[in-house]
């Protein structure tokens, strides 16, 4: 299967009784991608609601590192069932855990007021060098570069190698193939993504180098303006990074498509802290 085909394989959530659904874990090593069961956990949420109301937020916390491998439930409260508001919290279990923690609210379409900022200046898509290419040829790792299920195109590259940089930046996100025409899916790889590039921007004024850094995602917030949204073609995601203290960065960002549309907002906190050195071990005698 292509690296897209693996992904909409993990968003296919098993129903084990009303309202509990059991998902898969891709194997690997290291932390599981918050963005990956953000998306399943929204899907959860999605399954309890009528079709025609569409997610348009979400508000979730990061509890504990997720495994590569194990199995997640996703347990789905009903917590009321509006007229024009619906609202749900989902939290996800592994091997007996809580790891994750999301709350859910949906609406019916209306008219309404509208306005938005515009979007940023950015150059198209196709002359920019693909993201993850970028980063292993600057770590010395050009040819081990695995297809993604979200291509990411770069007009603000980090500077890996621990340069100071403003704390904001550009990238365009594109599925890695074609997507079903499906709403809920089209929201949950909207959620995946929203995952993507973020927190890193909160490190670059900082003087980092990517092999001194662990971060890790604290809490992540999606608003989505343009329901249901489509994710069909690149989107530019502007990411900027106001304030940073305690090891801890705040991430406000923006999703918009070719035309000029907001279709999303996103923040989030994440933890940033210098790698700590192993200390050498002492000589023997």
């Amino acid at each position: 299967m292509t690296p897209l085909e693996k992904l909409l394989e993990l968003l296919r959530l098993e129903t084990l009784a009303r309202d509990l659904y059991r998902g898969r874990a891709p194997g690997g090593t290291g932390r599981l991608f918050g963005g990956l069961v953000a998306s399943q956990a929204a899907l959860a949420a999605l399954q309890t609601v009528d079709r025609e109301r569409a997610l348009h937020s979400l508000h979730a916390y990061f509890l504990r590192p997720g495994s590569h491998g194990a199995p997640l439930t996703f347990a789905v409260d009903r917590i009321r069932d509006g007229r024009s508001f619906t609202t749900r919290r989902v939290v996800v279990r592994q091997q007996d855990e809580a790891i994750f923690n999301l709350s859910a609210s949906f609406a019916l379409p209306e008219p309404g007021i509208s306005h938005q900022e515009a979007m940023p200046e950015a150059p198209v898509p196709d002359t920019l060098p693909d993201w993850e290419e970028l980063r292993a040829e600057k770590l010395g790792r050009a040819g081990a570069v695995r297809p993604q299920p979200i291509w990411v195109r770069s007009c603000d590259p980090d500077d890996l190698d621990g340069g100071r940089q403003a704390p904001h930046k550009r990238v365009w996100l594109r599925p890695n193939g074609a997507l079903p025409d499906d709403p809920q899916l089209h929201t949950a790889l909207l959620v995946y993504a929203s995952d993507r590039t973020l927190i890193s921007t909160a490190s670059r004024p900082h003087g980092l180098a990517w092999r001194e850094r662990n971060i890790a995602s604290l809490d992540h917030a999606v608003w989505i303006h343009r329901t249901p949204p489509r994710f069909d073609d690149w989107l530019l995601f502007v990411s900027t990074s106001p304030v940073a203290q305690a090891a801890r960065g705040l991430v406000h960002g923006a999703l918009y498509n070719r035309q000029g549309q907001r279709i999303a907002s996103v923040a989030q906190e994440g933890l940033i802290r210098r790698r700590r050195r192993r200390r050498a071990a002492p000589a023997r005698r």
